[in-house]
């Protein structure tokens, strides 16, 4: 799905799913238009400013608007409300990418990432290899995100590891 901008070039609409890939597009579709620089580092507001200095920041306003509405156009109406009070391009941009870049992980259930260690786990086996429900449940809880560490404090300290099953572990979460 995708929308045109005011050049009619298309613009890669992000939907919340692959932010990175997303990113590089509009990053060169800003650097084609010329709007990369006030994106990434925004514009300066002088104070007292000259004749000329004023010129300067109304072309910087102007620029700042183009690639803020291409922003605005280039996002799904359900990613919109992120940005809806971003006054510049810069603080837009910067947003979404404190909200979306690389996140995957952290927002990722522990089912979703059981699921994962699963695929692992059954390959390992189909090649042979013995691995047993504690050493699993062990391999989970080390490599755990950092946001689970009061869970995983809490799990250790009221079961035993050596007994707890994969599918008790992941019903704990």
């Amino acid at each position: 799905m995708s929308t045109t901008s005011q050049n009619s070039d298309p613009l890669p609409i992000f939907m919340g799913e692959n932010h990175d890939f997303w990113s590089i597009k509009m990053k060169t579709y800003f650097m084609s238009q010329d709007l990369w620089d006030i994106v990434d580092s925004g514009f300066n507001n002088p104070e007292n400013p000259t004749v000329e200095q004023l010129r300067q920041l109304k072309k910087d306003q102007q620029k700042d608007a183009k690639a803020l509405y291409a922003l605005q156009q280039a996002l799904h109406d359900t990613i919109f409300p992120r940005i809806m009070g971003a006054t510049t391009a810069r603080e837009a941009w910067n947003t979404l990418k404190e909200e979306f870049q690389g996140n995957a992980k952290d927002s990722e259930t522990t089912q979703d990432y059981y699921a994962k260690i699963k695929i692992i786990i059954n390959q390992l086996r189909a090649y042979g290899e013995n691995i047993n429900d504690s050493r699993i449940v062990e391999k989970i809880l080390i490599s755990l995100p950092d946001k689970y560490d009061p869970l995983v404090t809490a799990i250790e300290q009221s079961k035993d590891l050596t007994s707890l099953s994969v599918t008790e572990l992941i019903g704990s979460t």
